[in-house]
């Protein structure tokens, strides 16, 4: 296991590399970029921007009324009646005055020291907005797992030890019912029904603490962090049941016409004895290991739409406005944390693996 881990471990860094390089390659041929942005709300004459600039450059001159850009304002739509001073400098201050493969070199060696530089259009470290918008997510993700887990693991194995009957029946419709609604829809009737939207006002709207809550008791602090997450996480677990929940059955159900069950029983064992103590291993190998990549996968996707609808402002929602705005290093920052513990929660799933059944041995060769 441990020369499987180490091969593991050094494909990391390739795999991380081809997958910044393919989308920094794809992002220089996407059209609006941060420049172009920038001269756009220059023009709009947007006193946050042309004061931005003046801090680098000193003083900027409004543009030339109907003068076309020459030299690099050419290369831009926005830069059309733009002094070619004010477009090299706003160049500069991107970064965008050095060939590509330089900006890629740079970016690349600032992300070994986890070094993910400044923000574009709000003027701090990424890594201090990751680290402030982190728990939002992580929250999301966490606590919307667990329960999924939780619930859906007893009630796979009810369903498969009662296959057929009427319970199986009702439960997979209900099941299936909330797998239809879409994670956002749903979120959208809670805020309407039990957060102030028609109806009553149980629930906050807003964040993951109330106002003041720094000051309060750890009891009631938690109590408050409950209350805010009650409805974000139910948006997010009540489409997360279907799947799980048949997958627990259909693996119990397999497991449970195999020889070794039919021999346990034939032994005299218990019901629970057969179904916990022999079947369970072997039918939650899948579900267990895959823990891992269920959490990453609703921690970093699923919970874009819920953070909007909540007012939640976690990694999702960081994420999207990246991506609108052209702000390349939190759009890459966030890509590479993304990545890198997407690849590191595959190897901890196949670890999990080998910890639920020692049998399996990533090295064996035929």
């Amino acid at each position: 296991m441990g020369a499987y881990l180490l091969r593991r471990l050094a494909l990391l860094v390739p795999t991380l590399f081809g997958i910044i390089l393919i989308n920094f390659i794809v992002v220089q041929f996407a059209p609006g970029g941060p420049v172009e942005q920038m001269l756009a709300e220059l023009r709009g004459s947007n006193v946050s921007t042309i004061g931005r600039l003046g801090e680098s450059q000193g003083e900027l001159r409004g543009p030339p009324q109907g003068q076309a850009g020459e030299g690099p304002a050419g290369t831009y739509r926005g830069a059309r009646g733009m002094d070619p001073a004010v477009v090299a400098e706003i160049e500069r201050l991107f970064g965008f005055d050095k060939p590509a493969h330089e900006r890629f070199l740079t970016m690349i060696k600032g992300y070994l020291t986890f070094d993910f530089g400044e923000s574009l259009f709000r003027g701090r470290k990424v890594v201090d907005l990751l680290w402030e918008k982190l728990p939002v997510s992580i929250s999301l993700g966490l606590w919307s797992t667990l329960i999924i887990y939780i619930v859906s693991i007893p009630l796979g194995i009810r369903k498969a030890v009662r296959d057929g009957t009427r319970f199986d029946a009702w439960t997979s419709g209900v099941v299936l019912v909330g797998y239809a609604v879409p994670g956002f829809l749903f979120a959208i009737l809670l805020v309407v029904l039990f957060a102030g939207g028609s109806f009553v006002q149980w629930f906050p709207l807003r964040g993951l603490a109330s106002s003041g809550s720094a000051e309060w008791p750890f009891w009631q602090r938690a109590l408050d962090y409950a209350w805010h997450m009650a409805l974000p996480t139910l948006a997010l677990v009540i489409g997360g049941f279907a799947g799980l929940t048949m997958l627990t059955k259909n693996s119990f159900l397999e497991e449970i016409n195999k020889q070794y069950v039919v021999t346990a029983r034939a032994k005299g064992a218990g019901e629970g004895r057969v179904l916990y103590g022999h079947v369970f291993r072997n039918a939650m190998l899948l579900i267990i290991a895959g823990f891992p990549a269920a959490f990453i996968g609703i921690l970093f996707t699923g919970a874009l739409l819920v953070e909007i609808v909540f007012s939640l402002d976690g990694l999702g929602l960081l994420g999207f406005e990246a991506a609108i705005r052209r702000d390349y290093p939190v759009m890459f920052g966030t890509l590479y944390i993304f990545t890198l513990l997407g690849l590191v929660m595959q190897i901890v799933g196949d670890v999990t693996y080998t910890l639920i059944d020692p049998r399996i041995d990533f090295e064996a060769r035929r």
